[in-house]
């Protein structure tokens, strides 16, 4: 079936390169250990004396990777992770990586971040877990610092992330709690679904429910419905990390235009507006979808569930949101409308309070769009007069 919605845009024209790099982005899915740059895990590792590298020089340690991620070896896969992990140790190496991240991101166009961590992985070098989190934090206020000064805004809030095969669940929503009003937005499960159900850290999720606390669970990437199901109905989980087996609820009939029939499941999520976190590259890598073509988030945007898109490891993805993008208007056809409706998907179902989201939708969000899509108005290359820029930042 026809996967596209027509735009209602006056002028429904795919967005250029350019255009998506400048349009306002909204990140909820993204892991520090996974987007560090190549040329600082190098000069960390030297730092740290950590000599296990595959590369030492940035390009190809950088392209080495992306291959292991598209391997399709699990062990090569989870040796990159060991690899970033390793060189984020210490006080300064998270700062530095932090920092880095929110410079990264508000470079590509991103405004509003949720980037998650597990505490529980850097603690080699003799940190503990409160000194984990304050690092990370001020490297991510440093990071939003020089990005204003560099002309971009954004902020960026932290999700702490329990490690399914672990027993530190509670502890880490503990810690989340301790934080929340410092940096720190939620509270995440991240892993090895099959073997490791959510409902094994079910005490934690109880914990966060009674504290009035967000969390996201990583579900329905790999395992399937039931992991879905139990994140929501046995743990409560606020979004659900990729989701994108919620396809396996939903039968269309053979031929274009055919009939869509959503089981229990798949309709309770779109009638919750459940978000779901999708990150198309990473997917394709893990074998959730083919292409990008075949990827869910076509059916699923023109069933109006609440979609976002994300990147999940920038570095082993070799993505950013712009590319993510770039992907999906190859794929789909999608428009700047369409960008837009992504966007305000995700900031509406960011973790932080309901006035914040309504600002930076009404006011950075709405009026980055209104901007963007009147250039056509003004022919190629020109750029949007004052006056209406001052009027596309009034607009609703």
């Amino acid at each position: 079936m026809n996967t596209a919605i027509p735009s209602l845009s006056p002028h429904p024209a795919l967005p250029t390169p350019e255009q998506i790099r400048r349009a306002p982005k909204v990140l909820l899915h993204d892991h520090l250990d996974g987007g560090l740059r190549p040329g600082t895990i190098v000069d960390l590792a030297r730092d740290c004396g950590y000599t296990a590298l595959p590369e030492t020089d940035p390009g190809r340690l950088g392209a080495w990777f992306r291959e292991a991620a598209d391997s399709g070896s699990l062990e090569r896969y989870l040796e990159t992770f060991a690899h970033t992990c390793a060189v984020m140790q210490t006080r300064e190496g998270l700062v530095r990586v932090a920092a880095e991240c929110a410079e990264d991101l508000a470079a590509d166009g991103v405004v509003y971040a949720e980037v998650r961590y597990a505490p529980e992985q850097h603690l080699e070098g003799g940190l503990s877990l409160e000194q984990v989190v304050e690092a990370v934090n001020e490297g991510f206020r440093h990071g939003e610092r020089r990005a204003r000064q560099a002309g971009n805004r954004i902020r960026v809030g932290a999700l702490l992330t329990a490690m399914r095969h672990a027993a530190r669940s509670q502890e880490i929503a503990e810690l989340a709690n301790r934080y929340r009003d410092l940096g720190v937005v939620g509270f995440d499960i991240a892993g090895a679904e099959a073997g490791y159900p959510p409902t094994r850290h079910l005490d934690a999720f109880e914990y966060l429910k009674r504290e009035n606390n967000h969390f996201t669970i990583h579900a329905g990437e790999a395992f399937g419905l039931p992991s879905i199901w139990q994140a929501l109905q046995w743990c409560g989980a606020d979004r659900l990390g990729h989701g994108v087996r919620i396809i396996d609820d939903i039968q269309v009939a053979p031929g274009e235009g055919g009939a869509v029939k959503l089981g229990r499941l798949a309709s309770y999520v779109r009638d919750k507006r459940v978000p779901l976190e999708m990150c198309p590259t990473s997917n394709l890598q893990t074998g959730a979808a083919a292409s990008y073509r075949e990827h869910p988030i076509g059916l699923l945007r023109s069933l109006h569930f609440r979609v976002t898109v994300n990147t999940d490891n920038r570095l082993m993805s070799g993505t950013s949101m712009s590319r993510e993008f770039e992907h999906l208007v190859e794929a789909f056809g999608y428009t700047l409308d369409d960008m837009q409706w992504f966007t305000v998907n995700a900031m509406k179902s960011a973790f932080i309070p309901f006035d914040e989201r309504l600002a930076m939708i009404n006011e950075v969000i709405k009026p980055g769009y209104a901007e963007l899509k009147a250039e056509w108005l003004f022919g190629p290359g020109s750029a949007v007069p004052p006056v209406a820029r001052d009027s596309a930042a009034t607009r609703e």
